[in-house]
């Protein structure tokens, strides 16, 4: 969804470039920062609910929860932020620290918390914006856009030294994206039907955002910077959380920023795929030292990603993508394996083991749909299986 930090409001707009710049001059490297969204159900109906205001205001009563959780937009979804971790363990263990306390919060309240792409039947027209100068201000903005965004997802921080770096990892993750979001494909159903895709949030949300899905490559910072500038210049942005692009420099953290993957139903294999794209990020920034910009080639056009991005959202795990340098399709699974193996060197470093389920959200969902269960008992078992393994030790006080 929409970038939930009102940084406007707190008067970090994210627009002084020559300020930014210094930020990521200052970054540390491969720090890393895990953001998880979950829609506000209630645990009978599985109806969504508009009680962000009260869950958020339990969450400002606790010590831990205070300053990592957030709002998206609307009224039903929360998010929870790790914070920033010195490694991903680091971060990986706040997170799941967070996320005890969270649902441990909902439970409390009567309410529980779903983490999948899209809810399979909500009415968008039903859903809250958040009543703030910042939220008003979008859906005044973009109007239907905003309105129609009830959609959940994961974003990845990784801390990326030097404003120039920074770009070429964005540049060259740009390629990386169709893969990453067909692991992470979980969001087959909407408006109680089979969607006919493995991840319609992709669709309602890339498809329509404005400044969003896969920007051509910058190669520089100057031309990024100069690029924003004029956005900001002609007032067409007055903020940098309104570049929404599926990965971005972070303005404000010093990060690239993953964000094209929808929410995961099973917290293990959130974490998984977060230790994927961290692994990938890190791998690009360390074969961007050693090779340069142009080290393996240009960077694809954005042509040639949109090709493979529909492929993701329509197949996820189930779809081949097009080779564009060594020509021909290969089977999606066979990308993954293959940034797994391409990855080592940054696996090694980190500490990371990664791995491919079997079968992701989406491909588990429509399995079950085809073996007789309906849409409202695969989500029905969603909801309870994200209790169950985003926090595997009960809820806790």
């Amino acid at each position: 969804m929409a970038d939930g930090r009102d940084d406007s409001q707190a008067g970090h707009t994210g627009l002084d470039l020559v300020e930014t710049r210094e930020i990521f001059e200052r970054s540390t490297d491969f720090t890393v920062g895990l953001e998880e969204e979950f829609a506000i159900v209630d645990p009978e109906t599985l109806e969504l609910q508009n009680r962000f205001e009260e869950l958020y205001a339990a969450c400002r009563r606790d010590e831990d929860l205070a300053v990592s959780a957030a709002g998206e937009l609307i009224a039903s979804e929360i998010e929870i932020r790790s914070g920033r971790g010195e490694s991903f363990a680091e971060a990986a263990r706040m997170q799941q620290e967070h996320r005890a306390r969270l649902f441990a919060l909902a439970d409390s309240m009567g309410l529980a918390l779903a983490a999948t792409g899209t809810h399979p039947w909500a009415d968008y027209l039903d859903q809250q914006i958040i009543d703030t100068p910042h939220y008003r201000r979008l859906q005044e903005e973009l109007g239907w856009v905003a309105q129609r965004n009830n959609t959940w997802s994961l974003h990845v921080h990784v801390g990326i030294r030097g404003a120039d770096r920074a770009i070429a990892v964005c540049d060259w993750m740009r390629e990386l994206l169709p893969p990453l979001l067909a692991a992470s494909a979980n969001s087959p159903f909407l408006d109680r039907r089979d969607a006919g895709l493995h991840s319609v949030r992709t669709e309602i949300f890339t498809r329509t955002f404005p400044r969003c899905g896969v920007h051509e490559p910058f190669e520089t910072w100057d031309d990024y910077a100069g690029f924003v500038d004029r956005l900001s210049a002609t007032g067409t942005i007055v903020e940098a959380a309104q570049l929404w692009w599926s990965v971005r420099p972070h303005h404000r953290f010093g990060t690239v920023e993953v964000r094209i993957c929808d929410a995961q139903t099973r917290g293990e294999e959130s974490l998984d795929l977060a230790a994927l794209i961290t692994a990938c990020v890190v791998q690009t920034a360390i074969d961007y030292d050693e090779h340069g910009y142009e080290g393996a080639g240009r960077p694809l056009r954005q042509r040639e990603i949109e090709e493979n991005l529909w492929r993701a959202i329509r197949h996820g795990l189930d779809g081949e993508m097009l080779d564009f340098r060594r020509g021909g399709t290969i089977p999606t699974r066979r990308v993954l394996e293959e940034l797994i193996e391409w990855s080592a060197p940054a696996r090694k470093q980190l500490a990371l083991e990664p791995s491919i389920p079997e079968a992701n959200g989406a491909q588990r969902a429509l399995a079950a749909v085809a073996g007789g269960a309906s849409i409202e008992d695969v989500f029905r078992e969603g909801v309870a299986e994200t209790r169950r393994t985003y926090a595997p030790g009960g809820v806790v006080g």
